[in-house]
């Protein structure tokens, strides 16, 4: 989850809440917040981030995980406009830009258990999961025993990024 607009910890708040009240899901953990620099686009306001483990009742399938994150996105204000999206392989278009600018709430499904999904819309894992720092550390902190689909640990992925991490304030680049 990730949050730079208007007031970030409380959109994460707010957020966390719209998930627990879903049906078929349950938090069965949560990172502390850390305070990220932006990556793609930096001029822009610094985000607060969390990763939340959600366990889905028999049923619950990857788009039903998904639809519930771009309902609670929608509900938040989030306006996200589905043609600045790449082919879904986690390719950049023309408009990287707009995309990754500022929002008032990003809630990304990062994993599946062990599912390898690549369908228009949902790619898992997350197709740039592993290049931030953000999501490895809160990663590590509520499951530091993952290992992704192909075997590569967390530990593994962090140690290819340049990164530092301070008081939960987390700079890459």
């Amino acid at each position: 989850m990730g949050s730079n607009l208007g007031e970030p910890e409380k959109n994460l708040m707010h957020a966390l809440a719209r998930l627990e009240e879903a049906p078929g899901l349950r938090i069965a953990a949560r990172s502390k917040v850390y305070v990220t620099e932006p990556q793609e686009v930096r001029d822009q306001p610094w985000f607060a981030n969390q990763v939340v483990a959600v366990l889905c009742d028999p049923g619950v399938e990857p788009l039903d995980l998904l639809e519930t994150c771009l309902g609670i996105e929608t509900d938040m204000g989030r306006v996200r406009d589905h043609a600045l999206r790449g082919p879904g392989d986690g390719t950049p278009n023309k408009k990287t830009d707009e995309r990754f600018g500022p929002r008032i709430i990003d809630l990304d499904p990062l994993l599946f258990g062990d599912l390898q999904i690549r369908e228009p819309g949902l790619t898992l894992p997350h197709p740039r999961m592993r290049g931030r720092a953000f999501v490895l550390l809160p990663l590590l902190e509520i499951a530091p025993e993952l290992v992704f689909p192909d075997g590569e640990t967390l530990a593994e992925a962090l140690s290819r990024l340049l990164f530092t991490c301070s008081n939960n304030i987390i700079r890459q680049g």
